[in-house]
């Protein structure tokens, strides 16, 4: 391009001191973009990171409640404590988690040969259920006994040799005497809490009462043995109600029926 062909409007005439402002100038800028940058790569202070860590602590802690009641903690912390006890963890032994389909519940073993005692809702028309113990492991399990009306079943596996709880021949409750039971409770396995047998109580469609506990169970507890003083099942828990007296308390199908039934 020809000197003669530049657009006028485009020239512009400088003199020394001014060319050295712009220089000046220049240096400026491209010193303040140097330090931005700096303050673009330099980490987050100290005290800003201690925010935010209490801030996400102080959301999850407010979120627990929301999964787990306070009565819910103080379970696992009673659970906690009575794995000291040696019974506590032989009866363990014999408590298993039984899954079918979709449903989660619990069962325990009665005899050495692999006869399991559950909840008839539990497994109601699932085609496939295992069971597992705590030390044995996986099992497939065939339903054997169905016994609708008190919500009970019996499964069985092959096996031998098994851990197993004793029944009692009756459940005696004429001191509301306290019990201990073992389940699987909320996403915890084999979690043991006590409790007391406060009474019975009749049901709409049963036509037997059913034993009363004064102790914290949860979904997943279907199934839990109820375990008296002298290491018997007395009972199987199946349910929970509310009520105006009480409030919020457990169901279990006394031993008593099923004796009758498997006669």
């Amino acid at each position: 391009m020809r000197k003669d062909d530049m657009d006028e409007d485009l020239k512009e005439n400088i003199d020394e001191e001014e060319m050295l402002e712009l220089i000046e100038e220049e240096r400026r800028k491209a010193w303040a973009k140097k330090e931005e940058a700096k303050e673009e790569k330099r980490p987050f202070p100290k005290w800003l990171i201690l925010l935010i860590a209490f801030s996400m602590f102080f959301s999850v802690m407010s979120a627990i409640p929301q999964t787990f009641s306070i009565p819910a903690i103080d379970f696992l912390i009673t659970s906690a404590k009575l794995y000291t006890d040696e019974d506590v963890r032989e009866y363990k032994q014999s408590v298993v988690v039984v899954e079918a389909g979709d449903s989660k519940g619990t069962g325990f073993a009665y005899t050495p040969g692999g006869k399991i005692l559950t909840n008839h809702h539990v497994i109601e028309g699932e085609p496939r259920i295992s069971v597992s113990f705590e030390e044995q492991g996986l099992y497939q399990a065939e339903v054997v006994e169905e016994y609708e009306d008190i919500d009970l079943a019996v499964l069985e596996v092959e096996a031998e040799d098994l851990p197993h709880l004793s029944l009692a021949e009756e459940a005696d409750i004429s001191e509301t005497p306290p019990i201990t039971f073992i389940g699987n409770p909320l996403r915890f396995i084999r979690i043991a809490n006590e409790g007391e047998v406060i009474g019975k109580r009749d049901l709409k469609d049963w036509s037997k009462k059913v034993m009363v506990l004064d102790a914290p169970i949860y979904r997943g507890n279907s199934g839990s043995p109820v375990i008296n003083e002298e290491g018997e099942v007395i009972g199987v828990v199946f349910a929970t109600l509310r009520t105006d007296k009480e409030g919020k308390v457990g169901l279990a199908v006394p031993i008593d029926y099923f004796h009758e039934m498997n006669k």
